[in-house]
């Protein structure tokens, strides 16, 4: 029998083909974790954060593919012990690019009893509405059994040397 660990799992992915075309990133709970006011920066990782690294990144684009620049992106996670912090440390928000690019430095997400491995965001375009939204993470074991899990909202994830490569693009309705 194969080992199931969840590295092994995401070693075996498929990657998702995104965009143009696709129905727009669908809306997922909050969840009680939420902070707002968080502070703007592009990395979790540091000297006090341990755990696998993890590369996320991605693009937001409109229902037709072009990009969405300035678009604000909240994110929050657990860290390797799968535990929110009450304060800032595993929390931050950046701004897409003008080419609707985005890029966050952070650790593997543990999982914890009741959900799968995700990472939760906000997504809100200039002038726009917020859309609050989890990313997964394929081939996990506990993916069918989270009842917010959504397939459509699947990370296309590889593990490198550095450690995970994971991306992913919003699809806006805008």
């Amino acid at each position: 029998m194969p080992n199931r660990s969840p590295e092994n799992a995401l070693k075996t992915i498929t990657p998702t083909v995104r965009c143009n075309g696709t129905p727009p990133t669908p809306a997922l709970r909050e969840g009680p974790y939420y902070k707002p006011d968080t502070p703007l920066r592009t990395t979790f990782r540091g000297d006090l954060e341990e755990g696998v690294p993890m590369l996320l990144h991605g693009a937001v684009r409109t229902l037709e593919g072009k990009p969405v620049g300035g678009t604000l992106l909240d994110f929050w996670q657990v860290g390797a012990e799968g535990v929110y912090d009450d304060g800032f440390r595993l929390r931050g928000h950046q701004f897409a690019d003008a080419d609707g690019q985005w890029r966050l430095e952070t650790v593997l997400p543990a999982m914890y009893p009741g959900r799968t491995r995700h990472v939760h965001v906000k997504v809100q375009p200039p002038g726009g509405i917020v859309l609050t939204t989890m990313l997964y993470f394929p081939g996990e074991r506990r993916n069918h059994l989270d009842k917010y899990f959504r397939p459509e909202c699947l990370m296309d994830v590889r593990e490198t040397p550095e450690g995970w490569d994971a991306s992913f693009t919003f699809v806006l309705d805008v």
